[in-house]
């Protein structure tokens, strides 16, 4: 094989791979466990990295496995006797390919998603449940949400311009629990990270997701009692969406925070989670005008005029911003993102449609 061409080496490789299947039924035994653990590893939501690294653990298990039998076949044919030191030869082979298998049943079994984020992390202390800590061990699981299920959802929501939306993850299996005596359940779900000022994490924010997918029932949410929870501490932070600036949007909710941005791209948002933590919600030093995109319900005027009151009473310009029918989620979702930009349009201080909006049009 010495200086022959690579693709007549590439022949001989594959030819080997088919005598070791034909021959072996050890090897055609660990392709199949192979086969299994990678199977199971991409439906335990496993990040690419870890998929990586097992496969690679699967290729050095069968690549000694192949060493194995060629190694037992060259010794058979040069010393078909039975002899003690050949005896030993072929243990120690065996015992190489064992101890790979070991290693890369750990491997394998690291790569393992952690299955509940109030399990010991880390200095193996339980976080206390709804803390700060929780949510930073919740987060420490996810991955971010291109191509995953809560990029379906927004997008099913009329979510489309998801620029800066990386305090948005995606966790496969996020435990769930109706009440404390029920039954733990698993369900994928989007994870927001609740920041303050600085940027520093201060909680999370679960949303977890129908993986059978959108419904005007549910908006894509699983069909759970409460789909949307929150821990850590959330008084005066938000979920932040692009640098804060001179100019930003607040709103109650990520989804309707994200509308908004929809038609006003350029623009630094901040979701408060709540009609009450909006009235609450800390302002940057450097903020001179916030557009306060509110609900249509009752907890939200009030929620609208106690910020006000905090507003005006440090000089910061307000601007309410009124959607059309419930929430501008459901503007954008039953409307359109045209008929969106053209009522903000409508609202929005006109030196800031240029600034913001101009690529809406």
């Amino acid at each position: 094989m010495k200086n022959r061409p690579f693709l007549n080496r590439l022949g001989f490789a594959i030819q080997g791979l088919r005598e070791g299947w034909q021959r072996e039924y050890s090897f055609r035994a660990q392709v199949m466990i192979g086969l299994i653990i990678a199977l199971s590893v991409v439906l335990l939501g496993a990040s690419s990295i870890w998929l990586a690294i097992v496969g690679l653990a699967i290729a050095l298990v069968l690549g000694a496995e192949l060493f194995n039998s060629a190694l037992e076949t060259l010794v058979d044919r040069l010393h078909p006797e039975i002899h003690p030191e050949i005896r030993v030869v072929k243990d120690m082979a065996a015992a190489g390919v064992l101890l790979i298998c070991l290693g890369a049943s750990a491997r394998s079994f690291l790569s393992m998603p952690s299955p509940d984020p109030g399990k010991w992390i880390g200095d193996h202390v339980p976080a206390p449940r709804g803390s700060t800590e929780s949510a930073r061990r919740l987060l420490a699981m996810t991955r971010p949400v291109g191509r995953t299920l809560v990029e379906q959802y927004l997008r099913n929501r009329g979510i489309t311009a998801l620029s800066e939306t990386s305090a948005l993850r995606y966790h496969p299996r996020c435990y769930y629990r109706a009440d404390e005596y029920a039954p733990t359940e698993t369900w994928p779900a989007m994870i927001a990270a609740v920041t303050d000022l600085s940027g520093k994490l201060t909680g999370a924010h679960r949303t977890w997701l129908d993986p059978g997918g959108f419904s005007e029932a549910n908006l894509g949410r699983a069909p759970l009692s409460t789909p949307r929870r929150a821990m850590g501490n959330l008084l005066g932070h938000a979920v932040r969406f692009g640098a804060g600036s001179d100019v930003m949007v607040a709103g109650e909710g990520i989804e309707t925070t994200l509308s908004v941005r929809s038609a006003m791209p350029h623009v630094a948002s901040m979701a408060a989670l709540s009609a009450a933590h909006l009235s609450a919600i800390i302002f940057p030093d450097t903020l001179r005008r916030l557009y306060i995109a509110r609900d249509n319900d009752p907890a939200g005027y009030k929620a609208i005029a106690t910020l006000l009151a905090r507003i005006r009473a440090v000089g910061i310009e307000a601007i309410m911003l009124t959607p059309r029918l419930s929430d501008f989620n459901e503007d954008l979702r039953l409307l359109g993102l045209d008929a969106l930009t053209a009522r903000l349009k409508l609202q929005v201080a006109p030196q800031d449609v240029p600034r913001f909006m101009s690529s809406a049009d």
